[in-house]
């Protein structure tokens, strides 16, 4: 195994193994059922805010259900992303693209999540609310670890310019 995995990749690709399958099963029964998997407790909360607050009809509702099924999967989708290109190893020497895939993920996640929550306290379930914000937590834990941590690439530590260096030693020339 390598030794460059970093924190946040180790966190990312575990909240992967949390996300990936947990929320494609929400999809594809939202895909399946429409009505019915957007009144399943994890987007209860987005079905009775819509009904309450929005006053969607059938065929809006469906929509809806299938935007979220989209939401949902395209999160997936970019944790996978992020899973293969953390995997293999001639992939991995150049991580940015890893780090951007779940920069991605994270983001969209986290808005995903948020909006569920604030949706959940509204409407009144306590129960989707904790879960909601349970997953906002950890994909907010994992971005935050994720800002603070140093690459390697950031960490080289560049040569201190004296103050009484020679205007030619300060070329912009140089590298």
């Amino acid at each position: 195994m390598s030794n460059n995995w970093r924190i946040s990749s180790f966190n990312g690709a575990l909240l992967a193994a949390y996300f990936i399958p947990i929320w494609t099963i929400i999809a594809f029964s939202i895909m399946v059922s429409p009505i019915h998997g957007l009144y399943e407790r994890p987007s209860v909360s987005i079905a009775l805010y819509a009904s309450d607050y929005l006053h969607l009809g059938k065929m809006a509702t469906v929509r809806l259900a299938w935007l979220l099924a989209l939401a949902r999967i395209t999160v997936v989708a970019f944790f996978a992303v992020f899973l293969a290109m953390a995997a293999f190893s001639p992939l991995r020497r150049n991580s940015s693209g890893a780090d951007e895939a779940l920069a991605v993920a994270l983001c969209l996640g986290s808005v995903l999540s948020f909006a569920s929550m604030m949706m959940a306290s509204k409407v009144g379930e306590i129960e989707a609310m904790r879960m909601h914000a349970s997953e906002l937590l950890m994909l907010l834990g994992t971005a935050i670890v994720m800002l603070f941590e140093t690459s390697p690439k950031r960490a080289a530590v560049t040569p201190a310019v004296e103050a009484g260096a020679p205007a030619s030693g300060l070329s912009l020339q140089q590298p």
